[in-house]
């Protein structure tokens, strides 16, 4: 494997193709954002319509890369011009066998919670942000290609108290240029290396969306097997996917639990991602699609009306034809800000629509309708907006839930048990 990442670093160099991008924002480097035991540098884009409370993105270039040419050639700025979060392009340094600019994921300093190197700056660029830019602690997620999913990996692995989900492009899995090496292994033994790099750690698991291209000859396509092995055995999740889809011609998408883990596979693709429209599907992931608004997953009773968007979907809570009659189901469908997709939260903790209707479940258990109704003041009318952006009944302790993790315009909602799944996850945009 050591050898892979040598041919690797020769490789990476030759991937930055994509046309120069233009904005009135410029991106700048940030020369003192704390403790630097990796000796990074740091550059900074934050959008001319940043977000009153933003999310973090930090994206990774690979071997023989710079932070520059990857903020050029990749989409993410674009995708922050439009949604208003803030990226992070940390610059590495690191040599691996004669190959320059590799971000460490191989010494025992990277491979474990509070050990040092690479992983403690960038999370020390992470939070510079959250402190300068009044950024979102519950919106900061990890991206790169080659050596960058390498590190994306490894900074889900060891701190997974600080992002909250990874998009690894051409990566392999955490501790793979490790001791343990890159040789097949269980799904158990791949999710015991992820556990023990931060002992004792209860708090929830980020999630992750993996990609590679069947015809990489630098990192083998196995490994996004191996990286779907390792993340779904620490969510706890079958190997067998919930579902199989084709989002694009040429691309397989399997989905894993209710969204915990994805995995796409590029038909035909060498070591060349993401390519043109991959950063979207990651930002959508990500739960930072949420347009020019600022999403927060606690709106303030009385606080005025706004969207309710789906994490999983992108898609908003929405009231079918605009009808008013009582117990007319309620759906996922394209957010369009209309009247039927305006939404309030009360102080009496109700959820109403048009004024005078409330999201209201036709049951107590899973899989029991969510509609409106007349507000009359029942427990099945009150819900509970959570920190992670899940909503759950007072009268149930369900969540609220797209059914069978459910996309598409017309996905119907429902009451269910809650779990974590990007389905169950929602954002206020006003």
């Amino acid at each position: 494997m050591v050898a892979l990442v040598a041919v690797a670093a020769v490789a990476l160099s030759m991937c930055l193709t994509a046309t120069p991008r233009a904005s009135a924002a410029a991106l700048t480097e940030v020369t003192d954002f704390g403790d630097n035991p990796g000796g990074l540098r740091m550059y900074l884009y934050v959008p001319d319509g940043v977000a009153s409370r933003p999310g973090v993105l930090v994206a990774m270039h690979g071997c023989n890369g710079w932070a520059t040419a990857f903020h050029q050639s990749t989409e993410f700025a674009s995708l922050a011009d439009r949604h208003g979060f803030i990226v992070i392009y940390p610059q590495a340094n690191k040599s691996a066998n004669g190959m320059s600019n590799c971000f460490d994921v191989w010494s025992s300093e990277a491979l474990r919670h509070g050990g040092g190197s690479d992983p403690v700056s960038i999370v020390s660029m992470a939070n510079f942000v959250l402190q300068r830019y009044n950024g979102d602690p519950q919106r900061v997620f990890a991206t790169g290609f080659s050596s960058g999913a390498m590190e994306t990996n490894n900074l889900l692995a060891t701190y997974p108290d600080v992002f909250k989900a990874g998009a690894p492009f051409a990566g392999v899995p955490y501790g793979c240029l490790g001791p343990a090496g890159c040789g097949d292994k269980t799904p158990q033994q791949w999710g015991d290396l992820v556990r023990n790099a931060y002992p004792g750690y209860t708090g929830l698991r980020p999630r992750v969306m993996a990609w590679h291209g069947t015809a990489d000859s630098v990192l083998p396509f196995t490994m996004l097997q191996e990286e779907v092995d390792q993340w779904t055995n620490v969510h706890g999740l079958s190997q067998t996917p919930s579902s199989t889809d084709s989002p694009q011609s040429g691309w397989t998408r399997r989905v894993f639990g209710s969204g915990q883990v994805e995995a796409y596979t590029i038909t035909g693709a060498g070591h060349d991602l993401p390519r043109a429209g991959m950063a979207a599907h990651a930002i959508r992931f990500f739960g930072l699609d949420g347009g020019s608004t600022t999403p927060t997953t606690s709106p303030t009773p009385g606080g005025g009306t706004g969207q309710i968007r789906g994490v999983g979907s992108g898609r908003c809570v929405d009231v079918p034809n605009a009808a008013t009659t009582d117990g007319t189901a309620v759906q996922l469908w394209d957010c369009n800000g209309r009247s039927n997709q305006q939404w309030a939260a009360t102080s009496a903790g109700e959820i109403r629509v048009y004024g005078d209707k409330c999201l209201d479940a036709a049951g107590t258990g899973n899989a029991a309708r969510i509609q409106i109704y007349s507000c009359w003041g029942g427990d099945n009318q009150r819900w509970r907006l959570n920190s992670d952006g899940t909503i759950t009944g007072v009268q149930s302790g369900l969540c609220l839930d797209a059914m069978g993790q459910g996309t598409a315009n017309g996905t119907r909602l429902q009451l269910y048990a809650c779990h974590g799944g990007t389905n169950q996850r929602w954002t206020w945009t006003r």
